[in-house]
């Protein structure tokens, strides 16, 4: 169920310098990320992040850089220590674990994709993606038949025998997502997994990743600096600046309901129609009409359908094919302009 939460964070904050927890109530008291560094000699890099993640879903955390987007999902796998706070992962307390159980849970239960590939350059493409069953112990008959799959399934047959400098960044990447769905752990974390992409490169690998999420139905965390890229494949996002979480929500929230003026101007630019939904704008009644449009549909969807079909009022349906509402042209239309175009 997508609304059984798999990752819970509660309280996290992450101070460096020589003596993070005196200085930690300054920071509760309000003093600033930079008064911090200047007067005190300490950096803050998270405060006070609180999250429930589902399973099944993906979380993006968004933020430029030096926001604490990275520190913060190096936290779940303990590759950062916290100041303080607490992390659970499927009710267990991660913060809790033993050397021994931090590495078991690192190799079994949550594999990470790094920006920079991360791959062995030595080793073939097969053995990359081997490696991560290597790691826990599963070498057996099957692993090179599985690690095969893997590769088949992100469209790199026929590559199996390179190395990876002999690859594009692209396919590089896709041999990282390869190995770390091959080891069978529920969570991902990718931390700027597509941000060395190209433009177009990157948006085929979130294509890639959106289909394998679509059959797999693992639970995400993705971080990245790019506003279109989080509204994308995001079904929750989370804005961090200068180590506060200032807005998390769905994607349309984010977009049509800015916590304030910082993610106003984030999103002022945005192509709106691209990423808000049908649901998010449409009303609860039913009404008579020729014309249906599915909820999950964006706005630039939608119209396209209503110049179509010349109407100015259409239906709209869950999944299941079921009339739950409707939706007009003009709220349409009125979507698509910035929120501080319409007040």
């Amino acid at each position: 169920m997508i609304n059984e939460i798999k990752v819970e964070i509660s309280g996290l904050s992450k101070v460096y310098g020589p003596a993070p927890e005196a200085v930690l109530p300054l920071v509760k008291q309000g003093v600033s990320k930079k008064m911090l560094l200047e007067k005190h000699g300490h950096i803050l890099a998270l405060n006070n992040i609180n999250l429930s993640i589902p399973s099944h879903s993906i979380l993006v955390v968004m933020g430029l850089s030096g926001s604490g987007k990275s520190t913060l999902v190096r936290h779940i796998n303990r590759l950062v220590e916290p100041t303080v706070g607490k992390i659970f992962v499927d009710n267990t307390n991660v913060l809790e674990m033993s050397k021994k159980e931090i590495l078991y849970f690192r190799r079994h239960n949550a594999s990470m994709v790094f920006q920079n590939f991360a791959l062995l350059p030595h080793r073939t493409v097969l053995q990359n993606v081997m490696y991560g069953r290597i790691i826990q112990g599963n070498y057996d008959d099957n692993i090179e038949k599985t690690s095969l799959e893997w590769i088949e399934r992100v469209g790199l047959i026929g590559y199996e025998k390179h190395f990876p400098p002999q690859l594009s960044g692209g396919m590089q990447q896709r041999v990282g997502l390869a190995r770390a769905l091959s080891t069978g752990a529920d969570l991902l974390l990718m931390d700027e997994a597509f941000s060395a992409l190209d433009p177009l490169i990157r948006a085929d690998m979130q294509n890639i990743l959106l289909d394998l999420q679509a059959e797999f139905k693992k639970t995400i965390i993705f971080i990245t600096h790019d506003l279109n890229e989080a509204l994308r494949i995001g079904d929750r996002v989370a804005i961090l600046n200068d180590g506060t979480m200032i807005q998390e929500g769905k994607p349309d929230d984010i977009i049509m309901q800015p916590a304030n003026d910082y993610i106003a101007n984030f999103t002022a630019e945005l192509e709106r129609g691209r990423f808000i939904k049908v649901s998010s704008i449409m009303e609860s009644s039913v009404i008579t009409c020729s014309l249906k449009l599915s909820k999950s549909m964006t706005v630039n969807e939608a119209l396209g359908k209503f110049v179509i079909h010349e109407v100015d009022v259409a239906n709209v349906t869950d999944d299941a094919d079921r009339v739950v509402g409707h939706v007009k042209l003009k709220k349409l239309i009125a979507a698509i302009h910035p929120i501080k175009e319409l007040r």
